[in-house]
């Protein structure tokens, strides 16, 4: 670039340029576009002339160091339709004008490592990359339906307001990673709806003020092992990874603002752009303010990857997207409120589903999902038997008020560590489940309690009375209370040491005497469960 004048304008300026520079200084836009749609699409392969070409050095040079506005205007960077040739390098410095760039295309990398703005908006336009990290604003950073070639970096980046990136499409740079934004801060809202990345979308302990919506993007990154990898990434409301409905336009290319408004969530049945993520999720030791919402959302994964959802606290979490057919899920150590889920949504297959320490307070099922399902899925989230699943989910299901259910649970997890017992232990349970069902259902232990009395009482009073043991001091002779005494092992009716039973009667009074201690063991057992619980 030639020699600046006394007023700090080029002396070599072109005629795009020149034309730049007055709009700068009166906050007007700089529009070289030809009113064409095809050719003033920045992403066609139509080459675009020295008509309507401007120097990066140029525009570097109006922001960080422009020229006085027009009295009365407020100098502000708004071009349309604009080749910017040569590398945009900004980094370090402060740019305090409004810089809005709509469809415009840069022939060179963007830099804007640690620079300063107010607002920044770029929208439809093409880059080969953009390297923002630590970058500042005090207000908005807009990116929808930008082209970007090699990937963007918004490492530790401070956002002051709003994120947009909807509709974008980012390949990936030489590291796998389509957008990198380690450690950024965004104080408001970040909205990257309809978004397309080709490689890995890296938010490793990001902070969002309000609310994050990635509805209805589609996340593919197949030469990695995750398509979006935020762990410890906070969110003060909701993390919406979900359909957006068919009929969501994000704004009009042409205007002066940028699209600002959010999409929407499908309702069931209603045409939707599914959220799709290409590769593993991992959310692991997330904090989430309102929820996390998979309403529609669909994973394809290989057989080592996963939904990781490791160690998360959420008010609600919202699993109702489409079951997985490889791949894990995992929730293990997660702590939320209410689960709001669907029966199809979890892996059917063993070993697919970790919730090991997943801790849940509410039940919101979507659907159809009976206790039958329910333990279905605790089964193949256990593999290998382990109490702690079962335990939650009954006490869950009381604490709802649905005591049937719960024991329903308790006794599967019975039987389900019945396997993992000794032959002898086996036994004594399949003994104690026959009789009694563990003490889950009374009502068997009573049923059989009667029929052992009244088998008891048929016996003895076919025996007919035995002979006492003395002669002068025994009660009148009474079948069936002598049969109760023999099958209550606590409660004494001083009966069954008043008289000798002989020969098989005597065995027959002893068979009574151990089932009753059968049966009475393995109602206490049941009951202290069930007080333990309690």
């Amino acid at each position: 670039m030639a020699e600046l004048r006394p007023d700090g304008e080029p002396e070599d300026l072109t005629g795009p340029e020149r034309l730049m520079w007055d709009a700068f200084r009166t906050g007007s836009v700089c529009d070289l576009s030809t009113r064409t749609a095809e050719r003033d699409d920045p992403h066609a392969d139509r080459v675009w002339g020295p008509e309507r070409s401007v120097r990066a050095a140029v525009v570097a040079l109006l922001l960080l160091h422009g020229p006085d506005p027009v009295r009365g205007r407020v100098a502000s960077l708004k071009l349309r339709g604009v080749r910017i040739t040569g590398r945009l390098d900004l980094s370090g410095g402060t740019v305090t004008p409004y810089v809005e760039l709509q469809s415009c295309r840069f022939d060179g990398e963007v830099q804007l490592s640690e620079t300063r703005f107010g607002t920044l908006r770029l929208v439809n336009c093409a880059m080969p990359r953009l390297d923002a990290a630590r970058l500042q604003t005090e207000g908005d950073l807009h990116l929808p339906r930008c082209r970007v070639a090699r990937g963007i970096r918004l490492t530790d980046a401070q956002i002051g307001t709003d994120l947009l990136i909807s509709e974008a499409v980012v390949q990936r740079d030489n590291k796998g990673r389509a957008l990198a934004a380690d450690g950024m801060s965004v104080a408001q809202d970040f909205q990257g709806e309809l978004l397309r990345a080709y490689g890995e979308v890296s938010l490793r302990g990001a902070k969002v003020g309000v609310s994050m919506s990635l509805r209805g993007a589609r996340l593919n990154n197949p030469a990695g092992k995750r398509a979006l990898n935020a762990p410890q990434l906070t969110v003060e409301r909701t993390l919406y990874l979900t359909s957006i409905a068919l009929d969501y336009t994000a704004g009009d290319s042409g205007s002066s603002t940028p699209p600002y408004g959010q999409g929407y969530t499908p309702l069931r049945g209603e045409p939707a752009h599914h959220f799709e993520c290409r590769g593993g999720l991992r959310l692991d030791d997330g904090r989430f303010g309102d929820a996390v919402d998979f309403y529609g959302a669909r994973f394809t994964l290989t057989e080592d990857q996963e939904v990781s959802l490791r160690r998360i606290h959420t008010p609600e979490l919202r699993f109702v997207g489409e079951r997985t057919e490889r791949g894990r899920v995992v929730l293990s150590g997660s702590q939320v409120v209410k689960l709001v889920d669907t029966a199809a949504s979890w892996p059917a297959r063993p070993g697919r589903l970790s919730i090991e320490g997943f801790g849940y307070e509410n039940l919101a099922p979507r659907g159809h999902f009976p206790t039958a399902l329910r333990l279905e899925w605790v089964e193949a989230a256990t593999p290998e038997y382990s109490p702690e699943p079962y335990e939650r989910l009954a006490a869950v299901l009381r604490a709802s008020g649905e005591d049937a259910d719960a024991r329903e649970v308790l006794l599967a997890k019975q039987r389900r560590r019945r396997s993992t017992l000794p032959p002898a232990l086996r036994a004594w349970g399949y003994l104690q489940d026959w009789t009694v069902v563990y003490g889950y259902r009374p009502g068997r232990a009573a049923l059989w309690m009667a029929v052992l009395w009244a088998a008891g009482a048929v016996l003895f009073a076919v025996h007919g009375e035995p002979p006492p043991i003395k002669a002068d001091e025994h009660p009148d002779w009474d079948a069936s209370l002598f049969a109760l005494d023999l099958l209550l092992p606590v409660i004494d009716l001083g009966l069954q040491d008043q008289w000798i039973l002989k020969d098989g009667w005597q065995w027959g009074g002893a068979a009574l005497i151990i089932l009753g201690w059968i049966l009475a063991t393995t109602v206490a057992a049941g009951a202290s469960r069930v007080l333990r619980r309690g």
